[in-house]
């Protein structure tokens, strides 16, 4: 299927490697810029790992759970020229989180500032309140002074910082530039379980809190601002882009195993397929972990993208649980987190890649956090944070005990308990995503750094552009989707590709050597 020239990329040919959230929303953009899009996807399922697995209760996400930053969301779809609430469902979800700890305390968090002051009054008194109060105007100063020049911009520079701490002198206190996130929130906090709750934050980017920065406290600020519940699951995200694309012409060819991205004269001109095929194309979007091109997982002619990624630390992995069963315990919201009595006990084991045997544990209660009262039969996904290969990992009895025991040490039970099948642990990880050593956000963001160590979406070879989690501006489902838009953006503005001589263009709108088996089936063939 083809769709009628709609700008700068009419005629034009674009492969996108993988269908991460990052590669469907810059093969969209690209198609409603008018390129000729394929996406090439090793699953048979969009989304990455914006995953789900089957259940008797229907699919459970097995991936991102949490969507915040709603307007980078709502900016791609009205760039598409859609409105978002025309395709997808969301719920607000007014109570954040809840927070339990193995003495019984529990505290609910809210996207109000002045219920959250109530919340923390009660749970740990005036100061505590006082507190909370000023640790949530440094988050709000950070994030919008960090939203320019690190995240919304392409190539984030250490000049383009110092010129907006100049502008604003506060702002470097705010920063506690020499300080980690949990020296922060050890010197904001007295009460240690607040310090612990929002230590927690540095695990939305696979880190640990002793090691990343002290700015990314920024996070608390995302998530008052806003977190949202899509009716139907994560993974619907991942299925309306995938529809959006092919109604403007793209192509998903899925079960499609990418061995080399070719090049010639040090310009990207296409791929060649596992099964001998190859694919020309004018531009190439790689959607994948970037450790995957700098150790030639798809050729030696691309091993020179992200180099750094060959010797940096990993980020954290992960053992994740994703099935259905009947709860019984404390009352759980949509988000949930189970904590142990000490935080930095943990980040220093799996530092030394290695698990406690009580971990702190992340509930996401599927069929809570809308306006139906869960089933009877619910569905779950319970996160355990997880050292990155080649760290031990635990068998499945081992990672069974940890998970369960441990929860009913506060209480909470499920019938029936998960097997085997509804387990995904680093080793898994790393089979769905090679190259990755089973680290679900790439490279480490230990470091005052490391921020700008990671990959942006130019490269070192013309042609070439990366997006999603393990590009700048890092994880997260709207920073993969603003990875996707930075890339596009430095397409679009290549003087070379107006340039180019046009390609003849098969059908499915590509320009082949040998085209793939078959195209992908429509979207409304799909179940």
């Amino acid at each position: 299927m083809t769709s009628a020239p709609r700008g700068p990329g009419s005629g034009q040919t674009a492969l996108v490697i993988g269908a991460g959230i990052g590669g469907l929303a810059a093969a969209v953009r690209l198609a409603q810029a008018g390129f000729a899009v394929t996406v090439l996807e090793r699953h048979a399922t969009p989304g990455g790992k914006m995953r789900c697995l089957r259940s008797d209760a229907g699919p459970v996400d097995a991936g991102p759970t949490v969507l915040t930053m709603r307007p980078f969301i709502e900016e791609l779809f009205a760039d598409l020229g859609e409105a978002l609430d025309d395709h997808l469902t969301l719920h607000r979800q007014h109570l954040i989180a809840r927070h339990f700890w193995p003495d019984g305390s529990c505290l609910d968090l809210y996207d109000s500032l002045a219920l959250n002051v109530g919340s923390i009054r009660h749970f740990a008194g005036n100061p505590a309140a006082q507190q909370f109060l000023a640790f949530s105007d440094r988050a709000r100063v950070l994030f919008s002074s960090f939203n320019g020049p690190m995240m919304q911009t392409a190539a984030p520079s250490r000049l383009a910082l110092a010129l907006t701490c100049l502008r604003s002198p506060r702002l470097i206190a705010r920063m506690a530039p020499f300080s980690s996130l949990a020296t922060l929130l050890e010197n904001s906090f007295d009460d240690p379980r607040l310090a612990q709750l929002f230590g927690r934050y540095a695990t939305y980017v696979g880190g640990a809190p002793d090691q990343v920065p002290a700015t990314l406290a920024l996070i608390w600020q995302a998530e008052l601002s806003g977190v949202w519940k899509i009716h139907g699951g994560m993974h619907q995200l991942a299925r309306t882009l995938e529809t959006l694309c092919i109604a403007r012409g793209g192509q998903f060819v899925y079960n499609s195993h990418v061995s080399e991205i070719t090049q010639t004269a040090g310009r990207a001109t296409g791929v060649l397929l596992a099964d001998g095929s190859r694919i020309k194309a004018d531009v190439v979007v790689f959607n994948g972990d970037p450790r995957a091109l700098a150790t030639g997982a798809l050729g030696e002619q691309a091993t020179c993208i992200a180099p750094q990624t060959r010797s940096v630390a990993r980020s954290l992995s992960a053992q994740v649980w994703s099935f259905a069963a009947r709860p019984e315990g404390p009352d759980l919201a949509h988000h949930n987190v189970f904590f142990r009595n000490s935080g930095q006990s943990e980040f220093d084991a799996l530092a030394r890649g290695a698990l406690v045997p009580d971990p702190t544990l992340y509930i996401c209660a599927m069929d809570r956090g809308d306006t139906t009262p869960p089933p009877t039969v619910e569905r779950f996904e319970i996160i355990a944070n997880a050292p990155p290969l080649p760290a031990l990992d635990q068998e499945f009895a081992q990672c069974h005990t940890r998970t369960f025991q441990t929860l009913r040490r506060h209480g909470l039970s499920f019938d029936p308990e998960p097997g085997p099948d509804a387990l995904t642990t680093p080793t898994g990880f790393d089979q769905l995503f090679p190259a990755s050593r089973g680290s679900l956000y790439g490279q480490s963001p230990h470091g005052l750094m490391a921020a700008f160590q990671r990959p942006t979406a130019r490269t070192a070879l013309q042609g070439l552009y990366l997006a999603g989690g393990g590009a700048h501006p890092g994880a997260g489902v709207p920073m993969a989707i603003l990875s996707a838009r930075h890339a596009v953006e430095a397409i679009l503005a290549d003087p070379t590709l107006t340039s180019m001589s046009r390609r003849m263009a098969t059908p499915g709108g590509m320009s082949t050597e040998s085209a793939p088996a078959e195209p992908a089936p429509s979207a409304s063939s799909r179940s």
